[in-house]
This record gives C-alpha cells, structure tokens and sequence, in this order.
C-alpha cells in the first residue's frame, strides 16, 4: 500500500503543496525565491500545449468527418453533443458570473501578480463580435502555431481535419494513424513533464502563500463548489429534461441504470474505462445495439461537457483572480475554445491541458494554473461522471430518432 501512495504522482503534488503552503507561510515575501521553479514548469507545459491542441483538433475533426456515413445515427448523435457542449458553457458563464469564485483579493495583492503575468500576457482587447469572427481565421497558419493563436489553429486544424476525412478511407486511415501517434508522442512528454509537477507546484504554492496568505486557498475551494453547481445544473436538471422530452425512457429508469456507471467513472475518473458499464447501462434501458456500439464509444471521445464547464470556470476564476475585465471577444474566446477543446480531449483521467488554450484565447495569464493540480482529481471524478451521464443521455435520445 505504501509502496503505490509513494508512486502516486497525486500524492506527491499534494504533498508539493502542504509543503509550499508551510513554507510560503514560515519566510513570507521571501518565499519568492522559489518562484523560477513554478516558472520552469509553466514553461514546459507551454512547450507542448500547442503543437497538442493543434494536432488533437485535426485529428479529431478527421475522424469525426469520417463517420458522417453514420447517417441519421450519426447527425443526431453529433448534433446532440454539440448542443448541450454549449449549453453547459452558457450555463457555467451564468455561474461563473453570479459566484465569482476568483475574487476577494485585495487591489494590492491583484496589482502584484498582474505585474509579473501583464509583461508577458498582456491585457485582453475587446473587439467587436466581427473582429473577433475574422480573427480566427488565420491568413498564414505557420504564424498562428509561432504565435501560439489558439482560435486560429482550432479553425485551420478544424478545416485541415475534414480535408483529410474527405480522402479514400485508404489514404485517410494512414494519416489520421500518423496524427494518432503524433499523440502518442505528446502524451509521452506530457507524462514526463508532469514528473516535475510536485517541483512547480511548490514553487508556486511557495510564492502565493507568502505573498497572499491562506486566501489563496480558500479561492481554489470557492471553484470546487461552484463547479459542483455547475455540474448539478447540467446532470440533474439538463440531462433529465431531454432524456424526458426527447427519449422514451423514464427518467427513474435512467438513473437507476446509470447508478454503477456513475460509480465506476467517479472512482476511475476515466470514460474509457467506463464505456464497458456505460453500454451495458444502455442495453438495460432498451438501447439498440447499433445506438450504443456508435453512440457510447463516440461519446467516451468527443462527449466532454464536464471538461467544458470546467475549461470556462477556470478560465473566469483566473479573470476574477486576475482583476481582468472580460469582453464579448473574450467570451466568445473562451466559448468556442471550451466547446471544441472538450471535444479534443481524451476520456482518460489526469490534468489537461486544454485549459491552458481556453486561457490563452482569451488573454487570461496561465501561470496559477498548477495551483488547481492538487485538487485535480476531485475535479476529474464529478466531471467524468457528468461525462459519462450524457453519454447515455445522448445514446436514448439519438436511438428514439434513430428508430
């Protein structure tokens, strides 16, 4: 048992910032020494968010312009997800708006950390809504992947992904194979860098406990609650309502069957190790078996609103944090980036770095980001069993069309 704690990489982070908190506590101001460690880490994720988010967009796009013969089974599915995917941000902006979970720092301590994130970020423009439609297209792509363009690269890789679905399923299971291991090779070193995470976590944990105190921990749980609500709102009120208008299944009935999948995606936090109970909770409520071997599996991969909701919290919390004033270009920003960036993630557990581009379209400075890694599990499991949830809320649905 010892042995499996001492190679959990979860407990070395929260160990990273008991430690941190303790000595940012202990020199105060002075803890700042420890800052380039944090730095250090936020560079290395910055090295790779890009070159992930660009090829998991075009691949994405890809092999979901692939199953556009699917036909009804598809178009309803995908329509489904797509929907509710904005919904739930719209509902997380409502939240995120009324809660405020990143405010309450004194103008002193904002004026602080703006100083050092403003010299490389810089402050948010607000544009018109046609300023900011133009300014996704890229006019030189290479740029935009120099510049780190987060919205323009989602709209080349957008546009480059369903060129590749458009070729002979010869030609395009070659490329959308080499993308995939393009992955492979990213998800490698994001493993290897999350090895020096509990080192930037301390550092970070270091410098804001002793220049903010413990306030900086109460924000960090003031997220987990309003995600909580977030959440709620979509699983138990959305999801029911259009299991109930839109399926033939009695909401009783589906949540009684989706009781051991929720379970086992809370304790995996991981909708591919859950797939498997999520299609048997599907048969159980009458699926066909044609809904759910397409619907499910689609759904483990592009069916993310958890990971929306909490993509658009962080990305206001660190506004709040910040002090930053956000514009309808900012919204629309962190709208579009949430919806597809869910879609891009994998449904597997461990911290994305999604995030990072939702913050970086929208001009938000990334660099608290790590101090939400310690509590990153727990924000895991509650979206994961969201996830999974509309996974079959979508499969009843789609299958009552289907049919």
């Amino acid at each position: 048992m010892m042995k499996k704690l001492l190679k959990n990489l979860g407990v070395w982070i929260l160990v990273a910032m008991v430690a941190g908190v303790a000595v940012g506590a202990a020199m105060g101001d002075e803890a700042k020494i420890f800052a380039p460690l944090g730095t250090l880490f936020i560079q290395l994720i910055k090295m790779l968010v890009v070159p992930l988010v660009g090829i998991s967009i075009i691949s994405g796009a890809a092999s979901l312009g692939s199953s556009r013969s699917a036909g009804k089974i598809g178009v309803t599915s995908i329509l489904y997800i797509v929907l509710t995917t904005v919904v739930s941000i719209v509902i997380t902006i409502v939240v995120g708006l009324i809660f405020k979970p990143g405010s309450g720092l004194s103008a002193e301590g904002i004026a602080s950390i703006m100083a050092s994130a403003s010299a490389e970020q810089g402050s948010p423009t607000d544009l018109s809504f046609w300023d900011t439609v133009i300014g996704m297209i890229p006019a030189n792509p290479i740029k935009a992947f120099a510049e780190g363009n987060i919205l323009q690269i989602i709209v080349f890789g957008l546009f480059l992904g369903f060129g590749i679905a458009a070729l002979n399923e010869d030609k395009r299971t070659k490329v959308i194979g080499g993308l995939n291991y393009l992955l492979e090779a990213l998800i490698w070193c994001i493993g290897k860098v999350m090895l020096v995470a509990p080192i930037g976590v301390f550092g970070l944990m270091a410098e804001a406990m002793g220049t903010f105190g413990f306030d900086i921990l109460l924000k960090v749980v003031n997220l987990l609650w309003v995600d909580l609500v977030a959440v709620a709102i979509m699983g138990l009120a959305v999801y029911p309502l259009t299991v109930m208008l839109l399926s033939k299944v009695s909401i009783k009935e589906f949540f009684s069957a989706m009781l051991r999948p929720q379970i086992v995606a809370f304790s995996t936090a991981s909708s591919m190790a859950t797939l498997p109970v999520t299609m048997g909770a599907c048969d159980k409520m009458g699926v066909s078996k044609e809904v759910t071997g397409f619907v499910v599996p689609l759904g483990a991969t592009i069916n993310m609103t958890g990971n929306a909701i909490y993509y658009t919290l962080v990305a206001l919390f660190f506004a709040q944090f910040y002090g930053i004033e956000l514009g309808m270009a900012q919204y629309v920003a962190i709208a579009v980036t949430a919806s597809l960036g869910s879609i891009g993630q994998a449904g597997v557990p461990g911290p994305t770095l999604m995030v990072v581009a939702v913050l970086a379209a929208a001009g938000i400075p990334i660099e608290g980001l790590p101090l939400l890694y310690a509590l990153d599990r727990i924000f895991d499991m509650i979206r994961t069993v969201l996830n999974i949830t509309g996974d079959a809320a979508c499969a009843v649905v789609t299958d009552r069309f289907a049919k």
